[in-house]
């Protein structure tokens, strides 16, 4: 592919810089009304209001006024797992909580002995057809969890599965692979969470970091799943090896998860919908990115995260899906747009924020994407307007008209 392209006669919105905004500092975006973006080798090398040295044969495009924004950063998925549980949704819908669902055989486990007996090529088949309707909604790089194995082997099939689909040349979207072994307590190892703790750092996390399969470590710090402790010493074990560290943290009450996060200097606490006002200092204070998944607190009828009082305290917020067979089978980022402004009464300025550059700052990306600027990765949205307040105004549709990815024209929803 040429990896080559101009685009001019845009609307350029973009927050800036190499690392997360905080606070007030999200609702900033730099804006150039008729701007221009020339990308070579799919790396942006101008952004301005003139036009660039244009090389001959360079594809171009005439925005006509429309808004050009980062490619989004879906900075929160599962997009990589065997079977789905449509029954156990309609269970919650009548009623069941999610623990309750997980106590009688559902949930994780469920998708566990599905995934365990998929193939290599019925995973990557499905995660495909998950990336091209990202793709579609402007989503440029995803961050995809293990999770679903809660074995050796398993385990390694998810992160050889997405280490698979990015190593293809024509890839629509960038994958970020998490190792989240401690996603639950597999079944050969009930009653025994210390004992599945240290299988994952004597014989998981080397392996996994000896063949670059993942760049994170994540766990689901919760009651019924994982202590505090346990998460402290897997995670601290983790970051020794260089690991950076997730957290799945206070999603169903008040458990310590953001307190820990900042304790241990995460990349991101993600969730959230319980957070502890002490919890939310901690994130502030230690530069921990907090993750927001309102399309799960949607499906789940659970009370939204707290956004506007996070960003008021001075944290770092972003926005993801959160797409799993089980909690949340969406992938919409439209929907994720209109929940933050409309549910956590979110600025749009800051959900652009969110969705951009604080998503890359959750997945330790954020020097090479997020925003649109000279030296950083070619990876854009156009909408079909020339205001960007259409993202929660078109509630639950798509105002994406073009995804580029490296600087390739990849959707043109016409």
């Amino acid at each position: 592919m040429q990896n080559d392209l101009i685009i001019c006669n845009a609307r350029i919105v973009t927050p800036t810089g190499s690392t997360a905004r905080r606070g007030k500092e999200m609702n900033k975006l730099l804006t150039i009304p008729n701007g221009s973006v020339a990308i070579k080798g799919g790396i942006i090398t101008y952004v301005g209001s003139g036009k660039p040295d244009v090389t001959p044969g360079c594809p171009a495009v005439d925005a006509q006024g429309k808004v050009l924004l980062p490619g989004f950063v879906d900075s929160h998925t599962h997009l990589v797992f065997g079977g789905f549980r449509p029954d156990e949704f309609i269970w919650r819908m009548q009623g069941d909580s999610y623990m309750s669902i997980m106590q009688r055989g559902g949930g994780i486990v469920n998708t566990m002995k599905a995934t365990r007996k998929a193939t290599r090529e019925e995973l990557e088949t499905k995660a495909e057809r998950f990336i091209s309707t990202m793709s579609r909604m402007g989503v440029t790089t995803v961050e995809g969890k293990s999770g679903y194995g809660l074995n050796r082997d398993t385990e390694m099939k998810q992160l050889e599965v997405m280490r698979n689909l990015n190593a293809n040349p024509n890839r629509k979207v960038d994958i970020i692979p998490t190792f989240l072994g401690a996603h639950a307590l597999p079944p050969e190892y009930a009653g025994r969470p210390e004992e599945y703790i240290d299988f994952l750092i004597r014989d998981m996390l080397p392996e996994i970091k000896e063949r670059g399969l993942a760049k994170h470590c994540d766990v689901f710090c919760e009651e019924g799943v994982f202590t505090v402790e346990q998460s402290r010493r897997l995670l601290a074990a983790a970051a020794r090896m260089g690991f950076g560290i997730k957290l799945h943290a206070d999603e169903m009450v008040p458990f310590g998860g953001a307190e820990l996060a900042g304790e241990l200097h995460a990349l991101s606490a993600d969730h959230l919908l319980h957070a502890s006002d002490e919890g939310i200092r901690a994130m502030a204070m230690n530069n921990v990115v907090a993750t927001l998944l309102p399309l799960t607190a949607f499906t789940l009828r659970e009370p939204y995260a707290r956004g506007r009082e996070m960003i008021d305290a001075g944290c770092a917020v972003a926005l993801a899906t959160d797409l799993n067979p089980g909690s949340c089978c969406s992938g919409s980022i439209p929907l994720t747009f209109a929940l933050a402004c409309i549910y956590m009464r979110l600025t749009v300025e800051e959900a652009i924020t969110a969705l951009t550059l604080n998503g890359a700052a959750a997945v330790g990306c954020a020097d090479r994407i997020g925003s649109i600027e000279e030296g950083k990765q070619g990876d854009l949205v156009m909408l079909h307007a020339d205001t960007y307040n259409v993202l929660p105004y078109y509630t639950g549709m798509n105002a994406v008209e073009m995804t580029v990815k490296n600087g390739n024209i990849i959707n043109m929803n016409l």
